[in-house]
C-alpha cells in the first residue's frame, strides 16, 4: 500500500499519508501540507493521485492552492516544483480544451492553460517541461507550426528529450509527414524502450498511412499486448479487418469494434463504423442513435463529418431526401477540402439532381471529380446533369470519357446512345450495339430497352432484316413466334381479310386449344415496333396479327388502334379506318394523333364539315400545339406558323408555281435557321426539289448536300437518292454513281438503290462509249462499270421477293441483255484505244529519250566547264602559294645578310679609326660632352636605318612581278646577292638625308660604294666580310678602353 510521509516541523516525527485513502475533502491534506510546510513535490503526488482516482475538483484544489501568490512567496527559492505544479495545471486545461465541443469555453481552457505556461516561463524560460507544455498546447489548438518551433527549441538543447520528442512526431504526423514522424517514434521507444503503449500506436498509424499495413497491424496489435484495453488499437485492427472485404474479415472486425464499444462506449470512431456497419445491414435505427451519440462525443471535423455522412446516408436510403441534403451538407461543411473526405458531396449531388437544384449538384460532382478524375459513375452523373441543363455537347463529352475510361462500362455505352439519338442517330447505335457486347460478355442479361433501340435505329437507317433480327431477339420466346414463322404464313393470310382487322376470335381459339396466349408488359413496345417494321416490309397481315394480339391483352394500348386505321386507309378502306379510328378516341377522346388522323380520313371522305370540328377539336386537345392538326387552319390563326408554310410551298410547288414557293421555301429556311430549337429537315429538302424542277442541277446538289450534313450527317439513304438522282439528270454519271454507293452501304437491304445503281452505270458507259474521242483507260472503266452493272442486274434478277419491291423481272433481263451488247461492242473500242495508247506511249518514249540526251550533253558542257574553271582556280591557287614560298625565302635570306653587312661596317669603322689613332701618334683629345651624347645616339639611329632598309626591300619585291617559270637555280643566290646590295644602299641613302655632317655616316657611305664590288662576283663577301668585321670589332673595343680621347679628336678632324 503506497504512503507518503510529511514531515513534521521542528520536530522528527512524520505524517503517514495513504495515497488509496485520501480523503474525500482536499482541504484536510492541505491544512497539513500548509501547516508543516510540506515540500512541493508531496503536493504534486498528492495531487496526481487524486487524478489518477479521478477526482478531479481535488486535484485541481490542491494544484491551484500550490501555485498561490503566499505560496510563491515562500517557495520562492524552490524553481522546479513549482514549475512541475504550474506545467500540471497547464496540461490539464489543455486537455480540456482539446475535448470541449463548445467553441466559447474551448477557447476559456486554453487561455487558462496559456497563463499556467507562461507564468512558469517566468520562473525559469529555459525549461524543457513547459516548452513541451506549450508546444502540446499549440498542438491542440491548431496551429501545427508553432508547435513545431516550442519542440524544436527543447531538442535543440536535448535531441533525446522523449516528451519532445513524442510532440514533433505528433506534428510530422499531422503535416503528412508519416515517414518523419514514424522516425521521431522510433527514436522516442530507443531512447526510452519503456514508453506507453501509446508510442506504438503512434508508429502503428504512420505504418498504415505509408501502406505498410502487416507492420502497422503489428504494431498495433504490440499496444494491445501492453495495453488490452486500449480503444484507439482496438479499433485500428477492426477497421484493417473490415477493409479486407471477406466476409471473415467483417466478422473479425465487428467484434474488435464491439469490443471497443463495450470498452470505452463514447469512442466516436468506434461508433461510426458500428452505424455504417447498420445501415448496410438495413438497421437505419441504430445506425442514426450511434451516430447522434457519436456527434455529442466529439468536436473532432472529419469525425463528425463521418456521423453526418452516415445520419445522411439513412435518411437518402429511406427516401427523405430533404433530410439527407441538410445532413449531407452538415457533413460538408466539417470538411476543410474535398480530399479530406469527399463522399458527401457525392451524395449531396445524388440529393440535388432528385430535388431538381441541377446547378448544385453540378459543382458539388465537379468537387468530386477534382479528388477522383476517372471516376466513371462522376463523369455520367455530370453528363446527365448537363443534359438537363441544356448543354448536349458537354453532356455527350463527359460520357464519352467515361467510356474511354471503362470500356467495359455497358450503362456508359447505354447512356451515350440515349444522348446521341437525336443527334447522331449512326453513333447512337454503334454505343447500344457496344452496350449490347458488352452486357452479353459479363453474363448478363441485355435490357430489351436496350434491344429495342437498337432495332428502332435499324428500322430508321432502312436495316430491316436487322431491325427484325433484333425485335425477335428482345421478344424471345412467346405467342408471337408462330404469327411471325415463315411456315404459319398461310394461316396469316387467311386470318388477314379486311373483315377481321377487329376480330380477337382468334387468340380466344388459341386459348381454348390450351396455348398460352400472354404479352409481358415490358415487351408490348417491342412487339409493336415490330409489327410496324412488318407493315414497312410489306407484310401487313403479319402486322395486323400483331397488333390485334396487343389489343386483345391491353385493350386501352391507342397506337394499335392508330396502325391498324392506317393498315385499312392502305387499302382504301376508309370507313373501316374510321371505325378504327373511333375504338382509339373511346379509349381517350382527346387524342391529338387519333383526332388528327381522323379528321384526314373525313376530308377524303369529303365531309368537310365533321373534318373541320375534327381538327379543331385535335387543336384544342394540344392547345393549338398541333400543326398537323390545324393545317387547315393555322394560317389564319398562326401566320407564323414555320410547319404550315412549309406545306403551303408544297402545294403550290405540286401546282408548278416553283417560284412563289422557292420564296416561301427561303423564308421558312433562314426562320428555322434562326432557332435552335426548331430542326426542319424537309424545307431544305423541298428547296432542293424545286431546284431540281426548274433545271438548277448545281443549287440542287448543294442543298441537298447542306441537308445531308447539317441533319444527317451524311447518312440518310432517301436524301442521298435525291442527290443521285440530280446527278443523273445532270449526266454527271460517276458522281450518280458514288452518291447511290453510299446509299447502298447505309441501305443494304434497299434493292431499289442496287437497282438505280446498275441503271447509272449503264447509261455511263453508253455515253462513254458514244464519245468521239476516248482513251484506253475510259474504255476500260467502261468495260468495268458494265460488268458491275450486269452483277447487280443479276443478282436482282435472281431475288426471290421482286415483287416486294416493284421490280418486273423481265424489264431487268433487258437491262441485262443490254449490258452484255455494250460489252461486246466495247471490246472493239477497247482494242482501237489501246493500239493508240501503245503508239501514244512509243511517241512519248521517244521525246523522252531525245529531252534525256540533250539533258545528258547540256549536263556534261557544265561539267566540262566546271572543270576547267576549277583547273584554273587550282593553277592560280599554287602560282600564289609559290610565290609566297619564294618571298619567305628571300626575307630569311635579306635578314642573314644585313646582319653581316652590318658587322662590316662596325668592324671597318673601328678600323679606320684606330689607324688615324696610330697614325696621329696617340694624341688624345678630353670629349666634349656635344660629341658624346652625338655618339651615344649613333645606336639607335642605326635601327632606325634598318628598319626603312628593310620596309624599302619589301617595297621593292613586290614591286616586282617575274614569272616563276624564268628562274633558274642560281636565282636564289643572284637575289640574295641583289637585295643585300639594294639594301645597304637603301640604308645609305637615308644616312645621307638624316644626318649628312656626321663621320660615321661617311664613312658608311663610303663603304656602300665599296661593296659594289661583290654584285659580279659568283660567290657572296657576306662572310669575309664578316670575318673582318669581328676583327675590326676588337680592335675598336680595345681602342675604346685606351684610346677614348684620341677617337673623339679624330672624329672632330675628320
Amino acid at each position: 500500500m503506497a504512503s507518503v510521509y510529511i514531515p513534521v516541523q521542528n520536530s522528527e516525527e512524520e505524517v503517514r499519508v495513504a495515497l488509496d485513502q485520501l480523503p474525500r475533502d482536499a482541504s484536510d491534506i492541505l491544512d497539513i501540507l500548509k501547516a508543516e510546510q510540506a515540500p512541493l513535490d508531496l503536493w504534486l503526488i498528492i495531487a496526481r493521485e487524486y487524478f489518477k482516482q479521478g477526482k478531479i475538483d481535488q486535484f485541481r484544489q490542491i494544484l491551484e492552492e500550490g501555485s498561490s501568490p503566499e505560496i510563491d512567496d515562500y517557495y520562492a527559492d524552490v524553481r522546479y516544483e513549482r514549475i512541475a505544479i504550474l506545467n500540471a495545471l497547464g496540461a490539464y486545461y489543455s486537455y480540456l480544451g482539446k475535448i470541449e465541443t463548445k467553441q466559447r469555453e474551448k477557447e476559456d481552457h486554453f487561455i487558462l492553460a496559456t497563463q499556467y505556461y507562461n507564468k512558469a516561463s517566468r520562473i525559469d524560460m529555459h525549461e524543457p517541461s513547459t516548452w513541451v507544455g506549450k508546444g502540446q498546447l499549440l498542438l491542440a489548438k491548431g496551429e501545427v507550426e508553432q508547435a513545431s518551433a516550442a519542440f524544436k527549441i527543447v531538442l535543440d538543447g536535448d535531441r533525446d528529450n522523449v516528451p519532445a520528442l513524442l510532440g514533433q512526431a505528433c506534428v510530422e504526423f499531422n503535416r503528412g509527414r508519416f515517414s518523419d514522424s514514424l522516425e521521431l517514434y522510433k527514436r522516442a521507444l530507443q531512447v526510452y524502450p519503456n514508453c506507453p503503449a501509446a508510442v506504438r500506436l503512434g508508429i502503428g498509424l504512420c505504418r498504415y498511412k505509408l501502406g505498410q499495413f502487416e507492420k502497422a497491424k503489428q504494431a498495433f496489435e504490440r499496444v494491445l499486448q501492453l495495453d488490452p484495453e486500449n480503444v484507439e488499437a482496438l479499433v485500428a485492427l477492426a477497421i484493417m479487418d473490415l477493409r479486407t472485404s471477406e466476409a471473415t474479415g467483417i466478422r473479425m472486425g465487428m467484434v474488435k469494434m464491439q469490443k471497443a464499444f463495450e470498452i470505452y462506449p463514447y469512442c466516436a470512431m468506434a461508433l461510426n463504423y458500428l452505424a455504417n456497419h447498420f445501415f448496410f445491414t438495413g438497421q437505419h435505427f441504430l445506425v442514426e442513435q450511434l451516430t447522434e451519440t457519436a456527434l455529442a462525443v466529439t468536436n473532432h471535423g472529419p469525425t463528425k463529418s463521418h456521423s453526418y455522412y452516415n445520419l445522411a446516408r439513412s435518411y437518402h436510403s429511406k427516401g427523405d431526401y430533404d433530410k439527407a441534403g441538410v445532413y449531407y451538407m452538415a457533413s460538408v461543411k466539417e470538411v476543410n477540402k474535398p480530399h479530406e473526405f469527399v463522399f458527401p458531396y457525392y451524395g449531396l449531388g445524388q440529393v440535388q439532381i432528385k430535388l431538381g437544384d441541377f446547378k448544385s449538384a453540378l459543382s458539388n460532382f465537379e468537387k468530386v471529380l477534382e479528388v477522383y478524375p476517372d471516376n466513371c459513375e462522376t463523369l455520367k452523373a455530370l453528363g446527365h446533369i448537363y443534359v438537363q441543363l441544356g448543354q448536349t455537347d458537354k453532356g455527350q463529352d463527359f460520357i464519352r470519357r467515361a467510356t474511354k475510361i471503362d470500356p467495359r462500362d455497358a450503362q456508359a455505352f447505354l447512356e451515350l446512345g440515349e444522348l446521341l439519338i437525336l443527334s447522331d442517330t449512326g453513333a447512337a447505335l454503334d454505343a447500344f450495339k457496344t452496350a449490347r457486347t458488352l452486357f452479353k460478355k459479363g453474363g448478363q442479361e441485355v435490357p430489351i430497352e436496350l434491344l429495342n433501340n437498337i432495332g428502332v435505329l435499324q428500322f430508321e437507317r432502312g436495316e430491316f432484316e436487322l431491325a427484325q433480327q433484333t425485335f425477335k431477339e428482345a421478344l424471345g420466346d412467346g405467342i408471337w413466334l408462330s404469327f411471325i414463322n415463315v411456315e404459319n404464313k398461310s394461316s396469316i393470310d387467311a386470318a388477314t381479310s379486311t373483315l377481321q382487322f377487329k376480330d380477337m376470335q382468334l387468340f380466344h381459339d388459341l386459348e381454348s386449344n390450351s396455348h398460352h396466349v400472354e404479352v409481358p408488359w415490358d415487351k408490348v413496345t417491342v412487339l409493336f415496333n415490330l409489327a410496324r417494321l412488318l407493315e414497312q416490309l410489306n407484310e401487313s397481315g403479319t402486322a395486323s396479327i400483331l397488333y390485334r394480339l396487343i389489343l386483345f391483352k391491353y385493350p386501352d394500348y391507342i397506337d394499335a388502334y392508330l396502325r391498324l386505321a392506317a393498315i385499312a386507309k392502305a387499302r382504301n378502306n376508309i370507313l373501316l379506318s374510321i371505325e378504327l379510328v373511333n375504338d382509339a378516341l373511346k379509349v381517350n377522346d382527346k387524342c391529338p394523333n387519333a383526332l388528327s388522323m381522323l379528321g384526314e380520313l373525313e376530308l377524303k371522305n369529303d365531309d368537310w364539315v365533321k373534318a373541320k370540328e375534327t381538327l379543331r377539336a385535335a387543336s384544342d386537345a394540344t392547345d393549338g400545339k398541333d400543326s398537323y392538326a390545324t393545317l387547315s387552319l393555322v394560317l389564319i390563326q398562326h401566320s407564323a406558323n414555320l410547319y404550315a408554310a412549309n406545306g403551303a410551298a408544297v402545294v403550290l410547288a405540286e401546282k408548278g408555281h416553283f417560284d412563289v414557293s422557292k420564296d416561301i421555301f427561303t423564308q421558312v429556311q433562314e426562320a428555322a435557321s434562326g432557332s435552335v430549337f426548331v430542326q426542319m429537315p424537309d424545307v431544305w429538302i423541298n428547296l432542293a426539289h424545286v431546284y431540281f424542277a426548274q433545271g438548277n442541277f448545281s443549287l440542287a446538289v448543294k442543298m441537298y448536300q447542306n441537308c445531308l450534313r447539317r441533319f444527317y450527317h451524311n447518312t440518310d439513304s432517301q436524301v442521298l437518292l435525291y442527290l443521285a438522282r440530280t446527278h443523273y439528270e445532270a449526266e454527271q454519271w460517276q458522281d450518280c454513281i458514288k452518291t447511290l454507293l453510299r446509299a447502298i452501304h447505309l441501305a443494304p437491304s434497299n434493292y431499289t438503290l442496287r437497282f438505280d445503281a446498275g441503271v447509272a452505270m449503264q447509261k455511263f458507259s453508253a455515253s462513254t462509249l458514244q464519245k468521239a474521242k476516248r482513251t484506253a483507260d475510259e474504255v476500260r472503266t467502261t468495260v468495268a462499270e458494265l460488268q458491275n452493272a450486269v452483277r447487280v442486274f443479276s443478282q436482282l434478277s435472281a431475288a426471290s421477293n421482286l415483287h416486294i419491291h416493284g421490280f418486273d423481272e423481265k424489264k431487268i433481263d433487258t437491262h441485262v441483255g443490254y449490258c452484255n451488247h455494250l460489252l461486246s461492242a466495247a471490246k472493239v473500242h477497247l482494242e482501237a484505244a489501246e493500239h493508240e495508247e501503245v503508239q501514244a506511249r512509243k511517241r512519248q518514249e521517244l521525246a523522252r529519250q531525245v529531252a534525256f540526251a540533250e539533258e545528258a550533253r547540256r549536263k556534261a558542257e557544265e561539267q566540262r566547264k566546271f572543270q576547267m574553271e576549277k583547273r584554273k582556280q587550282e593553277d592560280e591557287l599554287k602560282r600564289v602559294q609559290q610565290q609566297e614560298e619564294h618571298f619567305r625565302r628571300v626575307k630569311e635570306q635579306w635578314k642573314s645578310s644585313t646582319h653581316s653587312k652590318r658587322r662590316e661596317r662596325s668592324d671597318d669603322e673601328e678600323g679606320g679609326t684606330g689607324e688615324k689613332k696610330r697614325r696621329k701618334g696617340g694624341k688624345r683629345r678630353k670629349k666634349d660632352k656635344h660629341s658624346k651624347s652625338r655618339y651615344d645616339n649613333e645606336e639607335p639611329e642605326t635601327d632606325m636605318m634598318d628598319e626603312q632598309e628593310m620596309e624599302d626591300e619589301e617595297a621593292d619585291i613586290n614591286y616586282r612581278d617575274e614569272p616563276q617559270t624564268q628562274m633558274n637555280d642560281d636565282a636564289e643566290e643572284n637575289a640574295q646577292g641583289l637585295l643585300a646590295a639594294a639594301g645597304l644602299e637603301d640604308s645609305d641613302a637615308e644616312d645621307e638625308t638624316a644626318a649628312p655632317s656626321s663621320s660615321i655616316a661617311r664613312r658608311r657611305q663610303a663603304l656602300s660604294e665599296s661593296d659594289d664590288e661583290p654584285l659580279q662576283r659568283q660567290t657572296s663577301p657576306i662572310r669575309e666580310n664578316s670575318a673582318d668585321m669581328q676583327l675590326s670589332d676588337g680592335e675598336i673595343r680595345d681602342g675604346d678602353k685606351t684610346n677614348g680621347d684620341d677617337v673623339s679628336d679624330e672624329e672632330k678632324q675628320y
